[in-house]
């Protein structure tokens, strides 16, 4: 069975390297306004009220954390201005529950079937993605997770949504045993129940044994 990273993981070390660069890139036009307007290290250090030693390794790239505050008075007193705003990059990480509940099914999962984590939409510019979607041959089934789901019909419609234009051909919805989400479930039959109509034990039945479920399913772990 492939040994996949947990997206969230892989998300915070997507950023620490872009941090890194980020940090070198603005160290760097520090330095070079201060050249350019032949301003001392020792005369920046003492406007900034840090150690002229400390300054240095942030020029060099040798200080793996800055604080946003200093990089922004470092900037000010070279005549730059740094500024810096946040934009959507897609969905969140989940928590460590919803990691747990997905890493459950995998491990029920027959060995024929491969795992992949956050995978997009075959939309050009849609920035959704599925949690899971496992392959088995041609056959491809996504997989979303909900550890405790609260509003029933943002539920229904966001999945109604990302089967129609996800490109798969199955659906399975994996949610965490408990009085709460069965209860969910079965207050809506006509809903969300009638829209995954293989019992969920047949459904994790025939993916422990590498076929296909025979359609969408809920299965609870």
């Amino acid at each position: 069975m492939m040994n996949i990273v947990p997206s969230a993981e892989r998300t915070t070390d997507r950023a620490a390297r872009r941090a890194d660069a980020q940090l070198l890139e603005i160290a760097a036009a520090i330095r070079e306004a201060r050249m350019t307007h032949g301003i001392s290290q020792a005369a920046v250090a003492r406007a900034v009220r840090i150690p002229q030693s400390e300054l240095s390794l942030i020029e060099r790239g040798k200080r793996a954390s800055v604080s946003l505050r200093t990089l922004v008075r470092l900037c000010a007193v070279v005549g730059l201005d740094l500024s810096c705003r946040a934009f959507s990059a897609g969905a969140p990480i989940r928590d460590i529950a919803h990691l747990e509940l997905l890493d459950r099914l995998r491990k029920a999962l027959a060995s024929t079937w491969s795992w992949r984590s956050e995978v997009p939409f075959p939309i050009q510019g849609d920035r959704r993605a599925w949690d899971r979607v496992m392959r088995n041959g041609p056959l491809a089934i996504a997989v979303e997770a909900e550890t405790r789901p609260r509003d029933l019909q943002s539920l229904e419609r966001r999945l109604e949504l990302k089967r129609r234009d996800g490109g798969v051909d199955r659906l399975i919805l994996v949610m965490r045993e408990s009085k709460w989400n069965r209860t969910l479930v079965r207050s809506d039959p006509a809903g969300l129940s009638a829209a995954f109509p293989i019992p969920g034990p047949v459904a994790l039945r025939a993916l422990a044994d590498g076929r296909d479920p025979g359609g969408d399913a809920i299965i609870f772990l």
